[in-house]
């Protein structure tokens, strides 16, 4: 193993370091993933002159340690995608050395491999993060030291269940609810997208235009099956929750899969706006809306149809969408 972290890895098992500011959230966060073995809080990557370093020093901001958990998964459960996507996820990857009201060089983000495979899908993961954001100030090294932090740290939201933590178990719920398999879906090189979309298409998904009210042929669709990103495949809507409105576009009360929408303010046209993107492709898809009158649920939203392909329900398991097809019979 790496130096500086003593405890052998055995079996059937892969390792991962994540360091998403107080580690009493992302330990609870990582326990709450099927699939995941063990998750130990610590120090990690600080300087290497100090060994052992206790919470008070990595708290003064000079041992240059963040506070990480390790994080040992079983990879025919749960990939390491699935656990990236879900770290950030529940970070803001725009600040450094901060994460909601926690600052501190201790609080810095970052993700640590230990592997030439862990690194290349480390590496494939913060690229498609990396579109969503114009700062990014997550740290993507490999591991070179971790020490265990002090046994109170340990579990510290089991044992303090009203303890402070800036995860919010909405999000640790949101996390633990996906179902889409990240690992079918891809974004093509920006030529293939080009080829293989219209003009309308491309200009919606990539250049964040609108298309004009009531012309897509989804507005007033009503026919059973899923709704997919136009680029990527991605899963993104259902017709179960597509709903009647006035708006002129598609409109839906929620996702298939919260974890597959990337919500990003916008300010232009003198408004603001929660714009709605995908996660893999990174497609404009459109705005989400809150109090809707319409909506069974209060929530709109407002999608270019020239975003979306649809799949009959009668086409899913041709189309390997067969394992959502169960979100049908959901209540």
């Amino acid at each position: 193993m790496f130096a500086n972290d003593e405890s052998k890895l055995r079996g059937r098992f892969d390792r991962i370091y994540l360091a998403g500011g107080c580690f009493w959230g992302m330990d609870k966060l990582m326990s709450s993933i099927c699939g995941v073995h063990d998750v130990v809080c610590g120090y990690a990557n600080g300087d290497s002159s100090i060994k052992n370093p206790t919470y008070d020093q990595v708290c003064s901001g000079v041992t240059g340690y963040k506070e990480c958990v390790r994080v040992d998964y079983d990879p025919d459960v749960v990939t390491l995608e699935k656990l990236l996507f879900s770290f950030f996820n529940v970070i803001d990857p725009t600040v450094k050395n901060r994460q909601a009201n926690d600052i501190g060089t201790q609080y810095q983000t970052g993700i640590f491999y230990v592997s030439t495979e862990s690194k290349k899908i480390v590496e494939k993961v913060v690229a498609i993060e990396k579109n969503h954001y114009s700062n990014f100030s997550v740290l993507v090294e490999q591991l070179f030291s971790f020490y265990k932090a002090e046994e109170y740290h340990q579990k510290y939201l089991i044992k303090n269940p009203r303890g402070y933590c800036h995860i919010g178990d909405d999000k640790i719920k949101k996390v633990s609810c996906s179902i889409v398999d990240t690992l079918l879906y891809k974004r093509p090189t920006d030529s293939e997208i080009r080829e293989s979309l219209t003009f309308e298409e491309y200009g919606v998904t990539q250049n964040s235009a609108t298309e004009a009210p009531c012309t897509s042929r989804f507005f007033d669709f009503d026919e059973k099956g899923i709704y997919v990103d136009i680029v990527s495949g991605e899963p993104l809507f259902s017709s179960k929750d597509k709903f009647s409105c006035s708006c002129g576009w598609p409109a839906f009360s929620k996702p298939i899969d919260e974890n597959m929408i990337v919500y990003v303010k916008d300010y232009s046209h003198n408004m603001v706006r929660t714009e709605v993107r995908s996660l893999i492709a990174n497609s404009h898809l459109g705005h989400v809306f809150y109090n809707d009158p319409e909506s069974p649920n209060g929530t709109r939203f407002c999608i270019n149809g020239a975003a979306l392909r649809f799949i009959p329900f009668s086409e899913m398991t041709n189309e390997k969408y067969e394992y959502l097809k169960e979100i049908f019979s959901a209540s």
